[in-house]
């Protein structure tokens, strides 16, 4: 057995493995030009647009886009200056350019009222911060915030005038990275309450259904403590006339009429032993419990009574004590004595 071819072999084994370890490192150790990139500074490094960028890494060449935003850099371009910072030798993956996105704290319009309201809350007669209706001087979007301000927000200043309305909030945004930021917020603060609100004109006397009415929030103002339910409002009739889009209060809300001015009502009359009923012609409206004129159909008097239900008036006499004729005189045609017993 010869051992010249075996060790012959093995050193050619051995420099392919060196040669293919050297091109590995070779290539681990080539700059290469990143497609994407993201930045959290207002500056673009060497290092953020090339991969193994070595000690001129951290030099800056671009300026970053604007917070939030990304722009692109043709390659051309960027290999211009990496020459000219000796950086050269780039594989730049036949990419034409590059995307550069900075990196941003984004805050919400409603991120922002919300902190305001937290701010106010509970301040010169206001309630809690959810029932606390921002509205800002300026209109805006979100804001954008440097990335590395990832602190709370922190109240630093707060005024509130409850006669106008009129806030004042200044903000400190507190962070580990960087210098406080500062937020400064002006505008109108109310409190609300939940309403039931229509959503159609009603005339006077109109009987609310559920379609006619709908939830949202409107300034306490409007409504103060007294606004309706959505099962006290259903089934009410409305005192006045009310458009569509207005708030309902109890004091715009009654009792359903049981009884119309000039309905055909029952007359009823009842005491212990006599229940008598008759006819008569309402001169008045009235909802359950009230005290209304109506004419007795047959004895043509006017007398008093209680609305009791639909169409139906119980009699008010001054004297309980009344004779079944003299009650049959004021209220019937057809009596009903309480033995069951009934005489035409």
């Amino acid at each position: 057995m010869t051992l010249r071819p075996l060790l012959v072999t093995l050193a050619l084994l051995a420099a392919g493995t060196s040669a293919l370890a050297q091109e590995t490192r070779d290539r681990a150790s080539t700059p290469v030009l990143r497609a994407h990139v993201s930045v959290s500074s207002d500056v673009v490094r060497i290092g953020d647009l090339v991969e193994n960028a070595g000690a001129a890494a951290q030099i800056a060449v671009y300026r970053a886009p604007d917070l939030g935003t990304t722009g692109s850099v043709p390659v051309s371009q960027i290999i211009e200056s990496l020459r000219a910072h000796d950086v050269i030798g780039v594989d730049t993956h036949d990419l034409r350019e590059v995307s550069v996105t900075r990196l941003s704290r984004v805050l919400s319009h409603k991120d922002l009222e919300q902190q305001v309201a937290r701010a106010l809350e509970r301040r010169n007669g206001l309630g809690d911060a959810a029932d606390i209706a921002v509205t800002f001087d300026r209109s805006f979007g979100d804001l954008q915030l440097d990335a590395a301000n990832s602190g709370e927000l922190k109240p630093q200043s707060v005024r509130f005038d409850p006669r106008s309305g009129r806030f004042d909030v200044s903000f400190e945004i507190v962070s580990a990275a960087s210098a406080p930021g500062r937020l400064r917020l002006t505008g109108v603060a109310v409190e609300t309450v939940e309403a039931m609100v229509l959503t159609r004109a009603v005339d006077r006397n109109e009987i609310l259904k559920a379609s006619d009415i709908t939830l949202e929030r409107r300034p306490k103002i409007e409504v103060g403590n007294a606004a309706a339910t959505h099962d006290q409002a259903i089934g009410m009739q409305v005192r006045r006339p009310l458009r569509a889009g207005q708030a309902l209060k109890m004091t715009d809300l009654a009792k359903a009429d049981l009884v119309t001015r000039d309905q055909n009502v029952t007359l009823i009359y009842q005491v212990p032993g006599i229940y008598l009923t008759g006819r008569g012609k309402a001169l008045e409206a009235g909802t359950e419990g009230d005290t209304i004129n109506v004419t007795s159909l047959q004895s043509k008097r006017i007398v008093q009574g209680r609305v009791i239900g639909p169409g139906q008036v119980a009699i008010i006499v001054a004297r309980p004590q009344v004779t079944a004729s003299l009650a049959a005189n004021q209220a019937t045609s057809s009596i009903s004595v309480a033995d069951n017993s009934k005489v035409e």
